[in-house]
């Protein structure tokens, strides 16, 4: 069965600027030194597919499918770029929330990789040839759990800085244009490297 490689973005820090809890898509926007980069990896082959935590739903602030039309903006927003954006995975769990039917210990909120495999599973995904961008250390966690390698957009979000046997992203990053630029870099070398093997 063919694989593919994908580039798995944290959504909301990452792709989007941050407003807590926000779902309205009028207030969305697509971050700055994004879009360059992402083309270029859609060019190359990569599914480009955004895994989030959005336990704004266990915790009541919004409903579930409310989070609709924040993916058809991103959606729309991308593809005025010429970027299509394969999928889009969210946890609305929380173990703490108030709303009962989400508030459990789930395998899908990040830092667990439960999104990341599912959608290795949807799109014959190889996880050692994808990457997991993203602004905080559990966005790293998810995507080296899982399997893949990860680069961390070190643009002040991570506030806490845990360490742990996952935490070490394996670059670091200012934008995601950079991220983009140095996994091309990076998968060009590895396969040159392969081809003079063969």
């Amino acid at each position: 069965m063919e694989t593919h490689k994908a580039v798995f973005l944290d959504k909301d820090g990452t792709l989007i600027p941050d407003i807590p809890y926000n779902v309205d898509h009028h207030l969305i926007t697509i971050s700055d030194d994004a879009v360059d980069g992402l083309r270029q990896l859609q060019g190359a082959g990569y599914k480009l597919i955004v895994v989030t935590n959005q336990s704004g739903v266990a915790k009541g602030l919004f409903r579930e499918c409310d989070l609709i039309s924040v993916h058809r903006k991103i959606m729309s927003l991308l593809r005025i770029n010429g970027i299509i954006l394969d999928g889009f995975y969210y946890c609305p769990h929380d173990s703490n929330g108030k709303v009962e039917r989400y508030r459990m210990a789930c395998d899908c909120r990040k830092p667990e990789p439960g999104m990341l495999k599912r959608a290795a599973l949807d799109y014959q995904l190889n996880l050692e040839e994808s990457w997991m961008i993203g602004d905080i250390l559990n966005d790293v966690e998810a995507g080296n759990r899982a399997g893949c390698r990860s680069i961390l957009v070190d643009n002040n979000n991570e506030t806490e800085w845990l360490e742990g046997p996952f935490r070490t992203p394996h670059y670091t990053t200012q934008t995601i244009n950079e991220a983009c630029d140095l996994i091309l870099a990076t998968d060009k070398k590895h396969e040159a490297r392969l081809s003079k093997v063969n």
